[in-house]
C-alpha cells in the first residue's frame, strides 16, 4: 500500500515503509526516546529496541478516506515526563513528514511500550 500525492508535475507514490522510516527517524531524534519498540511485544520480545532498518515493525501507517494516521511504539528514558516526550514526538513527526514528504498527517498515536534506564 502506498500514499499517492498529486502535484502540478504529476503523481507521486510513496510506500508506507518509506513513511515509517521517516517517522521513526524523526522520533528517535527527540529527547527522552531510547528507541522504537515492536508492535508485537510477545512475538518479538519487549526487550528489543529496533534498529533503523526495522522501524516498519514499530511504526504503522494507515490511510482511511484520504487521511493518514500513524501509530508509533516507543521506549522512553527513565526520569522523563512521558506525556511531554509523547507530545514532542507527535509534533516532530507531523512537522517532519509535512516538510520532507509534503504529507499532512491527521494524527500520530503514541504507544509507550517500556521505560529504560540509560547510562549517563
Amino acid at each position: 500500500m502506498s500514499i499517492e500525492l498529486t502535484t502540478k508535475f504529476g503523481q507521486i507514490d510513496i510506500s508506507n515503509e518509506v513513511i515509517a522510516m521517516v517517522a521513526g527517524g524523526a522520533a528517535i531524534e527527540c529527547f527522552g526516546i531510547v528507541g522504537m519498540a515492536s508492535k508485537h511485544q510477545i512475538r518479538d520480545g519487549l526487550t528489543d529496541i529496533l534498529r533503523r532498518e526495522n522501524f516498519t515493525r514499530g511504526v504503522i501507517v494507515r490511510q482511511e478516506n484520504d487521511k493518514v494516521f500513524i501509530d508509533m511504539y516507543i521506549v522512553v528514558s527513565y526520569g522523563t515526563k512521558i506525556s511531554e516526550v509523547a507530545h514532542n514526538v507527535q509534533s516532530t513527526v507531523k512537522y517532519t513528514l509535512d516538510k520532507t514528504v509534503g504529507l499532512s498527517v491527521e494524527s500520530v498515536n503514541i504507544y509507550v511500550q517500556g521505560v529504560r534506564v540509560t547510562n549517563p
